[in-house]
């Protein structure tokens, strides 16, 4: 189990800096699932696409892998009203060519990360939540490959 879950903090780490970097190539993108409440949105793109890259790179290796497992954790959960605002509104899904039951399926996946982000702060857990969390890896995985 524990080289599965190595194998799986390795490919989650690779795929946040890759979407990090993405905030730097294409920060239109994300500017437009940003809500309009949200100040500042350049800023905030390029500060959580930087933090991705950090986070990403800290799970690597053993010594800062709790926490930059908690700081994916985290934005996770700071960057989630960016997929609720994508799921509410038909403007945007219409500009990105997405439907709503797509942008639906993304933020019930929003949540496997996060428990995976969780996992990946720790070194021991009991055998069910290894399991769990090893079986949610794969369609996690598999899901966000073909966005």
């Amino acid at each position: 189990m524990k080289k599965y879950k190595l194998f799986t903090i390795y490919v989650l780490g690779s795929l946040y800096i890759y979407v990090g970097i993405s905030h730097f190539i294409s920060p239109e993108y994300f500017k437009i699932i940003m809500p309009d409440y949200i100040p500042f949105h350049y800023i905030f793109i390029y500060v959580s696409g930087l933090f991705e890259i950090i986070f990403g790179f800290m799970i690597f290796f053993r010594k800062t892998r709790f926490y930059g497992a908690w700081g994916i954790f985290s934005l996770l959960i700071l960057v989630y009203p960016a997929n609720i605002y994508l799921y509410e509104s038909t403007e945007i899904q219409e500009i990105l060519s997405v439907s709503k039951d797509q942008t639906f399926i993304r933020l019930l996946f929003q949540f496997p990360l996060i428990l995976l982000s969780f996992w990946h702060t720790r070194d021991f857990n009991s055998k069910i939540f290894n399991i769990f969390c090893s079986v949610m890896f794969v369609p996690t995985l598999i899901y966000f490959l073909t966005l």
